[in-house]
């Protein structure tokens, strides 16, 4: 798998809109102003490629216009990352125009770049980590960057920053506090800070004990079940087996699990039908351990942390709860396939090796 080149002062960082296409939209103005600024203040040239700014409608329509921006990207050598505008639920339309691309292909290759991006951007990631290159599922733009608050949320703005440092080990650590989702992202919210609470749970236990070393792998699970099962579009499915994106069971098992829960909010009925497909799939009973992700204003978080309970009680695979990566506010990157230690005795989470070169 190949690694991207760290972040200099100076580098351009191209916004791409993949999935939703609310970046361009007037409502929207104000966040794309406050993100634009904070890129520059960390030193970067933020580089809008030429369909990121177009209607909702156009977005929508052209997955196309979407792969092209992607593909722009990787060809230009003074990109040196890409950053998802937000999610959406539909990139996996962009797939086929990617994967039949030679150009793009040889791009993705041989000019390996940061991609950070979460949510329906599993897709991308999935797509890009099949082609071998390490990604990160992290901050977007929208959410981030454009962060209403007088700054960047630290927490996250620390884990981004990792970006530009070659570390050789670092530890995700629970944030001390968490956010509230805001009612509003309009205008009037600007410099007011977000509502928080102090993390009162920390890393649990769910399953399991001891450490576990493995590569991460996963994402949002809302995407990852539409992925295997088609049911929110019927071909999606069909696009990941006609381009053998998805890791066979045999791949599965150097695997570290991680999954979180997304805006939707998923009822705990649903919670249980998609978890109860992926262990009959057998892939929960083979991967090393599993991360979660807090789920989004602790909706269901009790019922949630249940559910997982019951799912795993017959498994020996070791489950760790409540991190801060995916919908929930703040959160940290997790690095597409980097060697991982999980200590499930000490509630800890090491990336063992450099996420960039």
């Amino acid at each position: 798998m190949t690694k991207p080149k760290k972040l200099t002062k100076g580098d351009k960082i191209a916004i791409v809109s993949l999935s939703r296409g609310i970046l361009g939209m007037p409502f929207c103005k104000h966040e794309l102003g406050i993100a634009m600024e904070r890129l520059k203040k960390l030193g970067l040239v933020p580089v809008i490629m030429p369909n990121a700014l177009k209607d909702m409608d156009y977005i929508q329509k052209n997955p196309e216009a979407r792969a092209s921006d992607l593909k722009q990207a990787f060809m230009d050598d003074e990109i040196k990352a890409i950053i998802c505008a937000i999610g959406g639920d539909d990139t996996y339309k962009t797939i086929p125009y990617l994967m039949e691309d030679k150009e793009f292909i040889d791009a993705v290759k041989n000019h390996p770049k940061i991609f950070t991006g979460f949510s329906d951007s599993t897709n991308n990631h999935l797509m890009l980590n099949k082609l071998g290159l390490s990604t990160f599922y992290g901050p977007c733009l929208l959410i981030d960057f454009a962060e209403l608050d007088k700054e960047m949320l630290p927490y996250t703005e620390e884990y981004f920053k990792k970006f530009f440092i070659n570390e050789p080990s670092y530890e995700i650590k629970s944030s001390p506090i968490w956010y509230l989702d805001r009612k509003s992202y309009g205008v009037e919210e600007i410099g007011k800070p977000r509502k928080c609470k102090v993390e009162e749970h920390g890393y649990e236990v769910l399953n399991g004990a001891g450490r576990v070393t493995g590569r991460l792998y996963g994402g949002c699970l809302d995407s990852l079940y539409d992925i295997y099962t088609s049911e929110r579009y019927g071909n999606e499915n069909e696009i990941y087996v006609r381009y053998s994106i998805l890791p066979t069971l045999d791949e599965w098992k150097e695997k570290i699990l991680f999954i979180e829960t997304s805006e939707e909010r998923m009822s705990p009925e649903k919670l249980k039908k998609v978890l109860e497909f992926f262990k009959n799939n057998k892939i929960l009973k083979v991967v090393r351990g599993i991360i979660i992700g807090k789920p989004i204003d602790e909706k269901y978080y009790e019922e949630y942390k249940e559910i997982y309970k019951i799912i795993f009680k017959d498994m020996n695979t070791p489950v760790l709860y409540n991190v801060n990566f995916g919908h929930s506010v703040p959160r940290c990157v997790i690095p597409y396939d980097a060697i991982t230690t999980v200590d499930f005795d000490n509630k800890k989470i090491i990336i063992e090796e450099n996420i960039v070169e």
